[in-house]
């Protein structure tokens, strides 16, 4: 993914100046030799030890995190690296007003999708339960599956970027503040530090009498539901306005978040799709993933029916609407690859990290101002120990994007995802025609698998038509990856357009 965004980023800077010069869009920082300098997110360095603890702030601030280099470009922003550490002010439309924690403390705009919460990274340790109050801690831990030495933490009650650790011991739940520095360590006693709530937990779970009670295991109570909490919000919080479609997983509706005051997408779980294993994977999957192409995840009403998932809103609304308005229907070809190339880059970041989106499809894109483009509804993905995910064979399956592999043997891999790119590319060459629009959904499954293919549509490129093609060979290994696509999209268009 870091060779994708070097790659291809440059180009697609100076391809929008060239495409449409007065639209804006933000700049991609680069290096002196012209290269991206957006780079996955790593993890943060931290040192931990025996330092001088000053008092904890009066107005302890919420701790994110930048995920992104980002490079100020007016005296209103902030200049940030990837790792660095930030107090979130408020927010401001798609931006941010954010301090620096460390090193120079300035303050300014960061695009919102590049910072994230730091406590959502301690969602993948099994002791962490989240914002739960004290009661429900000492009921989870006095259950009888859990014993002496069973333990979790929690968010504080009164400090919202402080935790507590709630252990049982002799029968009884004691509570210990973990409270935090001027710079962001963690400590139970001024006389220890430590530069992340994992290692203050590993060092307490080895040296329990520094604590005063063991810490051993993990509280053995589901936690699914718990892990939720942070994002849970109240129904009445949420004032419906349009319904904006409906997929197979549910209906989606413009929203108005009252006391944010904001607009926002609703995504309504059908009753036989919320199931709480289902609901568990859609949600984990979408706390998890941070980046500018994928939708993100704003907060959840799960109590009751139907399950709202709360997501950013997208002013143009679905790609497959877009291509069909008026305002698609004039876009030139330049404008669509440069769309094309925005969803391949975020496909590249889940393809990554080994999620398969299983119904990439342009109603599955959603379009903002600027021609920008992020790709939703993965949530129902699955995080995949090996390379194919199986589908059960009640599974829902688009059949008119879905590889010959994964419709005859519901073999679902990050290669049928690049077959159903294909298709994706050719209803936005064909500003929203239906893919094999003569032909029915059986027709469509006799003629792939006896080697048909799609003919371009109308006024494509033949370099676009040929990523096509190359996404629809019937070898599943012999199909591209997404952050070649990437790169063949910037890179491709650029030069169509320097001759066209």
């Amino acid at each position: 993914m870091e060779d994708c965004c070097r790659s291809c980023m440059p180009c697609l800077s100076r391809l929008w100046n060239w495409i449409w010069p007065e639209f804006h869009y933000p700049n991609v920082p680069v290096n002196d030799n012209g290269t991206s300098t957006t780079r996955r997110p790593a993890e943060i360095r931290t040192i931990s030890g025996d330092i001088s603890v000053p008092s904890p702030k009066k107005r302890p601030v919420q701790l994110y995190a930048a995920l992104f280099d980002f490079e100020a470009r007016s005296e209103e922003e902030l200049t940030v690296k990837e790792g660095d550490k930030l107090s979130v002010i408020e927010k401001r439309g798609d931006y941010v007003l954010a301090k620096k924690l460390t090193g120079s403390l300035e303050s300014g705009l960061v695009p919102a999708n590049y910072v994230a919460l730091l406590q959502d990274e301690f969602a993948k340790h099994k002791w962490y339960y989240g914002n739960i109050n004290r009661g429900k801690a000492e009921t989870l831990l006095l259950a009888s599956q859990n014993q002496d030495g069973s333990f979790l933490v929690r968010i504080s009650e009164s400090h919202s970027d402080e935790y507590t650790v709630s252990a049982r011991s002799e029968g009884k739940v004691y509570h210990f503040r973990i409270q935090r520095s001027s710079i962001g360590a963690y400590f139970v006693s001024d006389k220890l530090s430590f530069g992340t709530l994992g290692e203050l937990i590993s060092y307490y779970q080895n040296n329990s009498r520094s604590l005063g009670v063991p810490l051993v295991l993990p509280c053995a109570q589901q936690r699914e539901l718990f892990d939720m909490e942070p994002w849970e919000r109240p129904r009445e919080e949420f004032q419906l306005h349009k319904k904006l479609g409906e997929g197979h997983f549910g209906a989606v509706w413009e929203a108005t978040w009252t006391t944010e005051n904001r607009k926002v997408a609703i995504k309504m779980l059908k009753q036989e799709d919320t199931k709480q294993d289902e609901f568990v994977k859609e949600v984990q999957a979408l706390k998890s993933l941070h980046h500018p192409k994928l939708i993100q995840l704003l907060a959840l009403c799960s109590r009751g029916e139907p399950v709202y998932i709360v997501t950013e809103l997208m002013t143009k609304g679905s790609l497959k609407a877009y291509l069909t308005s008026p305002e698609g229907q004039v876009l030139k070809s330049a404008h669509l690859i440069y769309m094309g190339s925005q969803v391949a880059e975020g496909m590249a970041y889940l393809e990554d990290r080994h999620i398969v989106h299983r119904d990439l499809a342009a109603r599955n894109i959603l379009v903002a101002d600027d021609l920008v483009c992020k790709v939703a509804d993965f949530g129902l993905a699955r995080i995949i120990k090996d390379s194919v995910y199986t589908a059960s064979r009640n599974t829902k399956i688009p059949v008119r994007w879905t590889a010959p592999e994964a419709a005859l043997h519901q073999r679902f891999s990050v290669k049928s995802d690049v077959w159903s790119f294909g298709v994706l590319l050719y209803e936005m060459m064909s500003r929203g025609k239906m893919p094999y629009d003569a032909l029915s959904n059986q027709e469509v499954y006799q003629k792939i698998i006896t080697g048909y293919r799609m003919p371009p549509p109308p006024s494509c490129p033949k370099a676009i038509y040929s990523i096509m093609t190359e996404c629809w060979q019937a070898d599943a290994a012999s199909r591209p990856y997404f952050k070649e696509l990437c790169v063949q999209l910037c890179t491709r268009t650029y030069e169509f357009n320097m001759v066209s």
